[in-house]
């Protein structure tokens, strides 16, 4: 176990210090930006640096890249939307039944510039529960010393089918969705967040794989109304 640990940690240190040496100049400076899911070497224009071997599927809307819920990841070097002040991040993605209690699906991080490793309380993520045989959204954000999750397993959702989850930063309160339904919201102050890195399928510190497929994301520099939100194809 020792090992293992030891190998994440390495494993993350080694990407972070990578990324910090390919940042290009700026990053984020379009206002909408979209990823889809259909080529495992490359996400939204950026090269991959590719984990275990997720794999491009076909369906009724697409192709999407599954992950197998065991190593299975994608590492990006760039956060879309580092020095966004307001923001939206989508995903339309479809979790496995079988898959872990707790996983984490997406992560954004930043990254120290001046010494290139993760900050560690400068971070967005998308996750899941599973309880009781369904699931529910977990979505987080921490920067300039604040924090707030968003979770609510009151609110539960079946297995089987494509879903749209959306985190809304207005500058004041931060919302997250299922579909159109809001599920949790909190008032907490987040300062944008510096350039970094991202990871799909796992943290990035190699906790708590997800176990499912994506289709794609989206990334506005802005808080969108629900009216304005990705439509599933």
């Amino acid at each position: 176990m020792r090992s293992k640990l030891a190998a994440a940690t390495m494993f993350g240190m080694t990407l972070g210090l990578i990324a910090g040496a390919q940042q290009p100049a700026k990053q984020g400076t379009l206002k909408q930006v979209t990823w889809r899911f259909d080529d495992t070497g490359m996400l939204g224009g950026h090269v991959t640096k590719i984990l275990g071997h997720p794999r491009v599927i076909e369906t009724p809307t697409g192709k999407a890249v599954a992950f197998n819920g065991v190593d299975d990841a994608l590492f990006v070097n760039v956060h879309p939307l580092a020095g966004a002040e307001t923001w939206t991040w989508e995903m339309i993605f479809r979790p496995d039944a079988d898959g872990k209690a707790e996983q984490r699906i997406f992560h954004l991080q930043s990254i120290d510039p001046a010494t290139g490793t993760d900050v560690p309380e400068e971070r967005m993520l998308f996750e899941i529960r599973i309880r009781d045989g369904q699931w529910c959204l977990d979505s987080f954000a921490t920067s300039g010393g604040q924090r707030l999750p968003l979770l609510n397993c009151e609110k539960r959702y079946p297995f089987g089918k494509w879903y749209r989850v959306t985190t809304v930063y207005d500058g004041k309160m931060l919302k997250n969705y299922v579909g159109d339904e809001l599920q949790s919201e909190g008032e907490v102050k987040l300062v944008p967040q510096r350039a970094g890195r991202a990871s799909v399928g796992v943290r990035i510190n190699l906790i708590d794989y997800y176990k499912g497929a994506i289709y794609s994301t989206r990334f506005t520099r802005s808080a969108l109304p629900v009216g304005e939100f990705l439509k599933i194809p």
